[in-house]
């Protein structure tokens, strides 16, 4: 029986919590630093995500037989080149390899060296030749932060004007502080966005179902962006060919690029794609599983998760296939007042918030445990998710859910799982609709 370390503490860790815990190879499940919906189903530890040494000692006077690390920031930051230094199993790639997702320009240039479909790019580390570029570019523009910012870092502009308040902020006002001294700006793309998730041992590659998520704060795909607002799994179908197109130039491509640079990368390979008229384009790349898309992927693998890593881990995923259940699943965020801006904490959360129970499941992203019970403790609070045998009905189920849980100022988008069609007739109407509790 094994003994599992989960790094992280939201909505995707409480998933992987969840999903690990449920196979019968697992024996106890730890989590650093968890959350309150995570101290149900394993044991909290109060150490930071980013501090490898701690857990490093953690994992040896424990004896932890496999790592699964969550969140971007200690992939990017090293824990896992820190934990195969001390020949301890870890889950996720390399520095080196992550910074597909740790540096925008090295993703879009890396794309470029490889021939892997994305949009036209440019890349400033001066706010004045990047605002002139801006002024003299024809169509709508994208503005990226370099590097890590949460998922906030981008900003999707409608005019040459917006695009130059976008340079301005990130590199002038520094609304993102150091990971922005450097900005891609590149032309926007326009059709249907996927998320496409894939395991891989650095030379086979194993496809997730593709789920669709929710970025900007308001109905209709507006306002802020944020970490995601909602998800669901399987995507609106798609041509077989249209994956395996996916799969091969762009997946396989990169897989086969990393390999050939020197910097093999294995664990889980994240696309976030725009489907053009002219084929798929990679929109940014995540070194890890994404959130909230795991949320909703996760629940409708059928595979033992621990046989998959630990394929991978072997570098034998071409011995493990993946097996899927013939559901859809959905998953609406709470969110507190004011998020992805400022928001309070502390407030109690209240109503059923068990992992799962009434046919749903749970997966608490920013919560703690206070003296009175649950409080608030971060912008996304939790995930309410729904399997049914149909779209409809998992997104119906996932709804019926929220109805079950109550805070102070709760907010959630109330088109999660809208076909994109109809996302983008929202996005004409003057209402905003946003849900509260």
């Amino acid at each position: 029986m094994l003994k599992v370390l989960v790094i992280g503490g939201g909505g995707r860790e409480h998933a992987l919590c969840w999903a690990l815990r449920s196979s019968p190879q697992v024996e106890k499940v730890y989590c650093a630093p968890g959350n309150a919906g995570i101290a149900e189903i394993a044991r909290q530890l109060d150490i930071k995500p980013t501090d490898s040494k701690r857990l490093i000692e953690f994992a040896r006077r424990e004896q932890i037989d496999l790592t699964v690390v969550g969140p971007e920031d200690p992939i990017v930051g090293g824990v896992v080149d820190a934990f195969r230094r001390e020949r301890l199993r870890i889950f996720g790639p390399t520095a080196a390899a992550a910074r597909l997702e740790g540096s925008k320009s090295f993703a879009k240039e890396f794309m470029r060296r490889h021939h892997i479909p994305t949009s036209p790019f440019s890349v400033f580390e001066n706010a004045d030749e990047a605002i002139r570029f801006t002024q003299k570019s024809e169509g709508p523009l994208v503005v990226k932060a370099d590097g890590l910012a949460a998922g906030k870092g981008v900003i999707v502009c409608n005019s040459a004007n917006e695009a130059e308040a976008a340079v301005k902020r990130i590199m002038v006002e520094r609304a993102f502080g150091p990971v922005g001294e450097r900005i891609v700006i590149e032309r926007r793309l326009t059709g249907q966005e996927l998320s496409v998730m894939a395991f891989t041992d650095g030379r086979t590659v194993a496809m997730m179902l593709p789920a669709r998520d929710y970025k900007p704060a308001l109905d209709g795909d507006r306002g802020s962006n944020t970490g995601g607002m909602g998800a669901y799994a399987p995507a609106v179908p798609l041509d077989d060919s249209v994956l395996e197109d996916i799969e091969q130039s762009v997946i396989q491509k990169t897989i086969d690029g990393m390999a050939a640079e020197g910097t093999p990368y294995s664990g889980v390979l994240y696309a976030g794609l725009m489907l053009t008229e002219e084929g798929p384009r990679v929109l940014e790349f995540n070194c890890r599983f994404g959130d909230p898309e795991t949320q909703v992927v996760l629940p409708l693998l059928q595979t033992d998760l621990v046989n998959v890593i630990g394929a991978v881990l072997a570098g034998q995923l071409d011995m493990e296939p993946l097996e899927w259940r013939e559901d859809a699943c959905a998953c609406v965020i709470m969110t507190s007042k004011g998020y992805p801006g400022q928001y309070e904490t502390g407030i109690p959360v209240m109503g059923s918030l068990k992992t799962e129970s009434d046919g749903l499941l749970r997966f608490h992203a920013g919560t703690t445990s206070g003296p009175g019970g649950v409080v608030t403790s971060g912008g996304r609070v939790i995930g309410i998710c729904a399997r049914s045998s149909t779209h409809e009905g998992a997104v119906a189920s996932a709804y019926a859910g929220v109805e079950m849980v109550r805070f102070k100022g709760a907010q959630y988008r109330t088109d999660i799982g809208l076909r994109p069609a109809e996302v983008h007739r929202m996005r004409r109407t003057p209402l905003e609709r946003r849900g509260r509790l």
